[in-house]
């Protein structure tokens, strides 16, 4: 395998996975994990398929095994370990950070926007990379820009919406 085939795909490994995590840190770690995995599986690799795929492939299944595990770890802390943070509370976030407005959409609908816009990968291979239907995919594609919209634009329906409307409708039916 020439190594200039998985350089080339670096980039977008990178802003994938900072895009996913919202760290810098985090989205260093994630990439190492990923080509370390590719190293490890690479034999699963079939010569002259999507590389780049694949690729992503790993990497999002590492980022919800991680966040799986973050999970596991975040209801064992003990109470000895937490700090209060006594100060004001921060002035709210600005409408228009894209940044942190993408890491407040839910995490399936994160990822597919990522593939989709950031990674231009078409709905076929966002599909094949995190393992749902194409239609899927486009579903979660427009509620992501739905929601987006809302968060750039100051909107939260979630904060706005009051609790008696999330219940759901019943309807009689004959």
């Amino acid at each position: 395998m020439d190594r200039s085939l998985i350089v080339q795909q670096l980039p977008g490994l990178r802003r994938y996975a900072r895009a996913l995590t919202g760290d810098t840190w985090a989205a260093d770690d994630l990439v190492q994990d990923t080509l370390e995995r590719a190293c490890v599986k690479w034999r699963l690799w079939v010569a002259g398929t999507n590389l780049r795929a694949w690729l992503f492939t790993l990497m999002h299944n590492l980022y919800l095994n991680q966040r799986r595990g973050a999970k596991v770890a975040l209801n064992s802390v003990s109470i000895d370990d937490v700090e209060l943070d006594l100060q004001a509370p921060s002035a709210p976030e600005s409408p228009l950070d894209i940044g942190r407005c993408l890491q407040r959409l839910p995490a399936d609908q994160r990822a597919v926007l990522l593939l989709v816009a950031m990674e231009d990968m078409s709905y076929q291979e966002a599909a094949k990379v995190l393992d749902i239907p194409v239609g899927t995919v486009m579903s979660r594609l427009s509620r992501a820009r739905s929601r987006l919209r809302e968060l750039m634009d100051g909107r939260d329906a979630s904060a706005a919406r009051p609790a008696s409307s999330a219940a759901p409708v019943l309807r009689r039916m004959k």
